[in-house]
């Protein structure tokens, strides 16, 4: 459960935009669709090394 405290005379959208941030934080939907829709082992496996090695090249062009 996600709680936002609310400030005496804080604006709402304010407290709207730190209830968005928080739930975003615990990545609900992104899990939500990942369940949406089955992806193979292998799949996954070929995904996340291709991010590794992005994330890889980002760092070295960084440095």
């Amino acid at each position: 459960m996600i709680v936002v405290p609310v400030k005496e005379g804080e604006n709402i959208e304010r407290a709207l935009k730190k209830f968005k941030r928080k739930f975003e934080k615990t990545g609900v939907m992104k899990e939500l669709r990942a369940r949406q829709q089955f992806d193979k082992p292998s799949v996954l496996k070929r995904l996340a090394k291709e991010r590794a090695i992005y994330v890889q090249q980002l760092n070295r062009v960084e440095e």
